[in-house]
């Protein structure tokens, strides 16, 4: 998905043009989280890209795409450009040296139960 999306339409209240534009980008995200993962694919992982104007677009992470529409809004901005591609995701085990110390953690005394007897 490559759009920009006007945020005060002349006769719209842009509060529900926000919220519309809002509605839009997470049901495209929700439409591309269905599709079929081809083989050796753990999830469908997104780059997105945000900003005034398509060539001012900055790279930002999905999570904060949403956090700075509602800031571009506040500051009565008159259009963003949301850039959304969808990309293979493949999940990266966790190194076994790490979940070793976390059992050694979990597996030594606790100095307030000490303190109790």
């Amino acid at each position: 998905m490559k759009k920009t999306f006007p945020l005060r339409p002349e006769g719209k209240h842009p509060e529900r043009v926000l919220e519309a534009t809002k509605h839009e980008i997470r049901k495209y995200l929700k439409r591309e989280r269905r599709r079929d993962l081809p083989e050796g694919v753990d999830f469908w992982d997104f780059d997105c890209k945000f900003g005034l104007t398509e060539e001012g677009a900055e790279v930002v992470h999905l999570a904060n795409l949403i956090e700075r529409m509602d800031a571009v809004a506040k500051e009565e901005g008159s259009s963003c450009y949301v850039e959304i591609l969808a990309k293979h995701g493949v999940r990266v085990p966790r190194p076994i040296e790490a979940g070793r110390e976390l059992i050694e953690l979990d597996t030594a005394p606790n100095s307030h139960e000490e303190a109790n007897d």
